[in-house]
């Protein structure tokens, strides 16, 4: 099992799923519960602000994602789903596909925890040197 990404032609999860009906209402579902729960919404990389059109989720775990006939179906987990500016998601997946030990080795899980630290820290220093 890989936690690299697929080329895009092959991808049907990235051109087909994250297009769909049941992902955006999923989508729409959890940034309504963040804002039940009065979570503030923030990019869980670099910490700073945002608004659900300036965010992307990554998927910790795709348990909750089926493919179903023609279409899909998305129940993933609320703390399955992890906000992400697209600077930071594109960075988290960098990393994620770049480690050898992270891309087959790991659970995405694990991997992507480890990644996310890596960005974090990564983060971190670029605001202290600016």
């Amino acid at each position: 099992m890989s936690n690299r990404r697929k080329p895009y032609t092959r991808a049907d999860y990235r051109s087909t799923f994250l297009r769909s009906p049941a992902w955006l209402a999923r989508r729409a579902r959890w940034f309504r519960r963040q804002a039940y729960l009065r979570r503030p919404l923030v990019c869980a990389a670099c910490g700073m602000p945002a608004t659900s059109r300036e965010l992307e989720l990554h998927h910790l775990d795709y348990a909750g994602v089926r493919r179903v006939g023609d279409g899909w179906q998305a129940f993933e987990r609320h703390d399955d789903l992890v906000p992400l500016h697209p600077y930071c998601h594109g960075l988290l997946h960098f990393y994620l596909e770049r480690d050898e030990g992270l891309a087959y080795h790991r659970s995405r899980r694990v991997a992507s925890a480890i990644a996310l630290n890596i960005v974090r820290a990564r983060m971190l220093r670029t605001t202290e040197t600016s």
